[in-house]
């Protein structure tokens, strides 16, 4: 609770820093732009409430989430109530990444081995603690079973009128349904459904997944998306998400930002939030970059991002992300903090999301994003748990209120 204290008092002291540097710069982002609402019609208004408070947070600070928080670590699996964020800072993430792959192909567990029916008690878990949750997709391609990696078919046949179409369709009923049986007490006392934030098609300007680059056209992906949020809102009735759209990194081109962060995008009143997935400027294995280098384009990439979500009242974040291993053990105070704030702009992102902590025993493999106890990264971890813009689950204000 100390710390907790302490935070919100400095948030007061830099909101007031902020307001008035936003008065001397007209560039200078506004704290709640625009009046832009969630494009979900008569959305829930627990999901509503948790747009609005997320608006709220720029520029004070930003949720840390990490993949599979709770379902496994470097070092242990199916150990209710741990992850490898609270063993080593003794706090959960403010914001839990999960992902659904397997769930069109009637499995009982993901793709990556973690049960569906834990998954539902571990995100309503997060929801009571206060957290966020946000889902992602690696679908098999409903028509093939080729897997999200495989790319000798794309999305074209998926849509209406294709031979797949109700293919899709049914793999979209398996959301929804998986959606709906989240139901949790919401703030107002009614028992519905939990807010959550859908990240589908991710990462669709590269060319490693069916509906990717190659194997799906841009016109394709555009109609892909709306028919998927079209389906979910209007035929399936759902009311309680919020829609990210997360190109990558390594396939933007910062000096045009704009039309390469567009390219597939399905236009504003199908995404809630501008996401971006950015391993590459965090010390990706094919990146050639100096860390200097790499450090200015990660700066430039989330300030990019922000002043287009600015432009379209949209919320700014970096949906995936993270270095792999942490090889450098400074890594979240030189690299992601320092990015966070090295600027007004900067300081919009409202969330970052790094990857899962594979389980060493079960994948026979180093594969983590955040450090367990014990690894060279851990205290710089804690220091960065410790600043006050840092969010974890403890620091974060009632979201759906």
């Amino acid at each position: 609770m100390v710390r907790t204290t302490v935070f919100h008092g400095l948030l007061a002291g830099l909101v007031a820093l902020l307001t008035a540097c936003s008065a001397l710069r007209s560039d200078a982002p506004q704290q709640n732009a625009g009046s832009a609402e969630p494009i979900t019609e008569n959305i829930d208004p627990a999901a509503q409430a948790l747009w609005r408070n997320l608006h709220r947070l720029k520029g004070e600070g930003f949720l840390f989430g990490h993949q599979d928080s709770l379902a496994y670590g470097v070092q242990w699996r199916d150990d209710s109530g741990r992850s490898d964020v609270r063993l080593t800072t003794g706090d959960y993430p403010a914001l839990y990444g999960w992902d659904l792959g397997h769930l069109e192909l009637n499995d009982a567990r993901n793709l990556d081995g973690v049960p569906f029916a834990r998954m539902r008690d571990w995100m309503r878990d997060a929801y009571r603690r206060g957290g966020v949750v946000s889902i992602s997709w690696h679908m098999t391609h409903p028509g093939t079973g080729s897997s999200s990696w495989e790319t000798d078919a794309g999305a074209a046949e998926l849509l209406p009128g294709g031979r797949y179409h109700q293919d899709l369709r049914l793999a979209l009923d398996q959301f929804a349904a998986f959606a709906r049986s989240q139901e949790v007490s919401l703030p107002d006392g009614r028992t519905g459904p939990m807010p959550l934030i859908f990240r589908p098609w991710h990462e669709h300007n590269g060319d490693w997944f069916w509906w990717g680059k190659g194997p799906t056209s841009e016109e394709d992906y555009r109609a892909l998306w709306r028919f998927t949020v079209d389906y979910l809102t209007q035929e399936q009735q759902l009311h309680q998400l919020l829609y990210a759209f997360s190109p990558d990194r390594s396939r933007l081109t910062l000096d045009q930002f704009e039309s390469s962060y567009l390219y597939g995008y399905p236009g504003d009143d199908y995404v809630d939030i501008l996401g971006i997935d950015n391993y590459w400027d965090l010390g990706h294995s094919a990146n050639t970059a100096t860390p200097e280098e790499d450090a200015e384009r990660f700066i430039a990439s989330l300030g990019a991002l922000a002043k287009l979500a600015a432009q379209r009242g949209k919320l700014a974040a970096m949906t995936e992300g993270g270095q792999d291993t942490l090889f450098e053990s400074d890594f979240f105070t030189e690299r992601l903090l320092k990015g966070w704030q090295a600027n007004e702009w900067t300081r919009q992102i409202v969330y970052m999301q790094v990857w899962r902590n594979a389980n060493r025993e079960r994948e026979s493999r180093d594969h983590f994003y955040v450090p367990y106890p014990d690894h060279p990264a851990a205290d710089d971890f804690i220091e960065f748990y410790q600043h006050p813009a840092t969010l974890f689950e403890a620091d974060l204000p009632p979201l759906y209120e």
